[in-house]
């Protein structure tokens, strides 16, 4: 049974949940997903001794923004949401440094956070961080991007996922995709609904700051005994997603892991992927 918490940060109400005992596992769900999205390996999680939690991006789900509902959005920033996962820390571990991990875009987020507070992260694993200024050539995935986010206000919903599931020059990739274009494991589809609402906000104001976004490179060097980076075996030739893990592993000199399935991995492998994670957190670095 989940015990569920609300953190009130700048702006915003978090809610996160919370399951287990021991050493703190803090889960960061990235796109268009929330807590639910670790719904398939929380409990393998907590049943190998740690305290899991997970929570709801602000603007998203049950994370409501301030103000009324019709407030416009704005863009979202990589440091505030990481401001906004210490302040999950701090409201369940105060005094002791945590695991993380993140998933696409919540591994932007992790990153964030270790860069800005290595004091209050045992270790990171972050899975796939779309950050595409790493590559040689940005331009297209920039382009790409900024094209999916006008299609959004122009033609709509629809049009805008067509676009998003393919590549810059139109190819339709044989891997997995950002959360919510991949069919949901049915641990997970209570889900759906919230991410059909959240996935128009993701679009149009995270995809673009959030896979635009500098990395504290220098922080993150300085750190990189607390870094695990992560890499789908299914999606490793998916250009946006696993080049610039690997460019991020030889920019800080991380290590870098593969994990069983693309970069859905964790909702479409939840019991492997677990035991790997679970494993990357604790393994000695040489």
């Amino acid at each position: 049974m989940n015990d569920i918490g609300h953190v009130k940060v700048p702006g915003a109400t978090l809610r996160y949940e919370t399951r287990g005992t021991g050493p703190v596992l803090l889960l960061i769900p990235g796109g268009a997903g929330d807590a639910g999205m670790f719904e398939g390996m929380a409990d393998l999680l907590a049943d190998a001794g740690h305290t899991v939690v997970s929570y709801d991006q602000r603007g998203l789900s049950r994370s409501p923004l301030d103000g009324p509902l019709d407030t416009p959005r704005t863009d979202q920033r990589v440091e505030e949401w990481g401001a906004d996962a210490l302040a999950v820390l701090d409201a369940v571990t105060p005094d002791q440094p945590a695991y993380v991990f993140g998933s696409s875009s919540g591994a932007i987020v992790g990153l964030a956070l270790l860069a800005a507070r290595p004091d209050r992260v045992r270790r990171l694993v972050a899975h796939e961080p779309p950050l595409v200024e790493l590559l040689a050539d940005p331009a297209p995935y920039r382009a790409h991007y900024a094209e999916v986010r006008d299609l959004l206000r122009t033609k709509g919903l629809g049009a805008a996922m067509a676009r998003f599931a393919e590549s810059p020059d139109g190819r339709k990739p044989e891997g997995e995709q950002e959360a919510g274009t991949a069919e949901l494991p049915a641990g997970i589809r209570p889900m759906a609904a919230r991410m059909g609402a959240n996935m128009p906000v993701f679009l149009e104001h995270v995809l673009c700051p959030f896979s635009s976004s500098a990395p504290d490179i220098e922080g993150l060097r300085a750190a990189a005994g607390k870094l695990v980076l992560g890499v789908g075996r299914e999606s490793a030739d998916q250009v946006p997603l696993a080049w610039p893990t690997r460019r991020l592993a030889e920019l800080t000199g991380a290590e870098i892991v593969d994990f069983t399935g693309g970069h859905l991995g964790c909702v479409t492998h939840p019991e492997e992927f677990a035991g790997q994670l679970l494993q990357a957190l604790t393994a000695r670095r040489p």
